[in-house]
């Protein structure tokens, strides 16, 4: 008899048999950088099991989208690019931004088109571990929805790039836009949480008109910088309902979908400029709170109203990350320090299972996919270890270049962006697997 504890990974490895080609979203199918791909590679690097490295034109940090058959992501043509101290931040300012989508073949790695969206004179500043194009874009059938948080957003013909419709919800980010945008039915959902406002929107995907918009809980700071978050909606089902957690700076709170009612909220603290987005299993929603230290903490969804006293379940402050997003699977839930401290908690309480040093900055999300959990090193390096309560590692691989773009997962295929190429880990098409 399986004991509970592994009874989601053994369901996820049992799915898995089915396969999985596409990666429509920021952290795939599900939004929890789960993956149920076959004949995912164990260990690459520069010189073996790689099906190509194709050259980007552009820098961004949004993750690849895929339907198997191609890939879609966002990139920025930048001129004048300065790194410069703006009051406690490392920044860059730019003369000139290009804010382009980029349709490439994954057979190859081939460029099919390349369409520029929106041209920005002397755009706002961005961190310097950010860009001006970071937000993963959505693909749905052939509609593919891009957002560069205050600089527009756009729903394209996947197939050719022609667009269908813009929009432009200005925001100050101060630091640059991160939250990517989720759907649900007929609504692209977008995260706005700056300086100046901070509220949760949902457009018609159809026509990019406004169907609601509902403003975050009050926050009691003096300064407004400490109001600004970065996080990724996550989508869930509780008690026969959908839910969309949505993590922002002093408050996390559920929404429906539907009509951006508010069904609870919890006040985590004073965190704020959250990157982390939130996990869920078995009932309990698992998010970070960002800076100034980053806490993760466990909170049950079945609550309604302000469930701040009775429905925390557990709380953390042990190698938390500010920037990547933790990964459920069955009764653990993994993550890694920005630091590069990798660890396994028990999901329903917090005890650690195990904690490791990898060895470098990790700012991209790990992942899940037959068995293993994928950690991505900023500077290159990839340790994958086995899932589970003692740490096993399997392999360390290394590539070229910086990584922060999390990765996307295909049957067969790695998709790993750094900030000049795209990687297709992976057998080559037509060799022996």
């Amino acid at each position: 008899m399986i004991p509970f504890r592994y009874f989601g990974l053994c369901l996820l490895a049992v799915l898995g048999c089915a396969g999985e080609r596409q990666w429509p979203q920021f952290r795939g199918p599900r939004g929890d950088g789960t993956s149920l791909a076959r004949e995912v590679p164990v260990a690459w690097s520069e010189a073996t099991n790689l099906a190509w490295k194709v050259a980007l034109p552009g820098r961004g940090r949004s993750s690849p989208v895929t339907d198997g058959g191609r890939i879609w992501l966002t990139t920025a043509l930048e001129e004048g690019v300065e790194r410069t101290r703006i009051g406690p931040d490392d920044m860059q300012t730019a003369e000139h931004v290009r804010l382009h989508a980029v349709c490439l073949e994954a057979e190859d790695g081939g460029i099919v088109w390349n369409e520029l969206l929106f041209d920005v004179p002397h755009p706002d500043p961005v961190h310097w571990l950010n860009s001006w194009a970071t937000p993963t874009p959505v693909l749905e059938g052939d509609r593919l929805y891009c957002d560069f948080g205050t600089f527009g957003t756009a729903c394209l013909v996947a197939a050719t790039g022609a667009r269908l419709w813009e929009t432009r919800l200005p925001l100050d980010h101060q630091v640059g836009p991160g939250s990517s945008p989720v759907l649900f039915e007929n609504l692209l959902i977008l995260v706005r949480d700056g300086r100046d406002a901070q509220y949760v929107t949902a457009l018609d995907k159809a026509t990019g008109k406004a169907v609601w918009r509902t403003e975050r809980p009050p926050i009691d700071v003096g300064s407004p910088n400490l109001k600004k978050s970065f996080s990724t909606p996550l989508l869930v089902r509780a008690d026969g309902k959908t839910q969309l957690i949505a993590p922002g700076a002093h408050w996390v709170v559920a929404y429906d979908p539907r009509t951006g009612n508010e069904i609870w909220r919890v006040n985590h603290g004073r965190g704020f400029s959250i990157g982390t987005c939130p996990s869920f299993t078995r009932g309990l929603t698992v998010i970070g709170t960002g800076c100034m230290r980053a806490d993760m903490l466990a909170i049950a969804v079945d609550g309604r109203g302000d469930v701040t006293e009775d429905h925390v379940r557990w709380r953390t402050p042990r190698q938390v990350p500010v920037m990547s997003s933790p990964v459920a699977v069955g009764a653990e839930l993994y993550w890694v320090s920005d630091r590069g401290v990798a660890s396994c908690v028990d999901a329903g309480t917090g005890e650690n299972c195990w904690q490791e040093r990898l060895g470098e900055d990790h700012l991209a999300s790990p992942l899940f996919a037959e068995g293993r959990i994928y950690f991505f090193g900023q500077q290159g390096a990839a340790t994958v270890v086995r899932a589970g309560r003692a740490f096993e590692p399997l392999a360390t691989n290394r590539i070229e270049g910086t990584v922060i773009a999390t990765p996307a997962v295909t049957d067969g295929r790695i998709l790993l962006r750094t900030d000049t190429h795209l990687y297709a880990i992976g057998t080559p098409a037509g060799s022996a697997p």
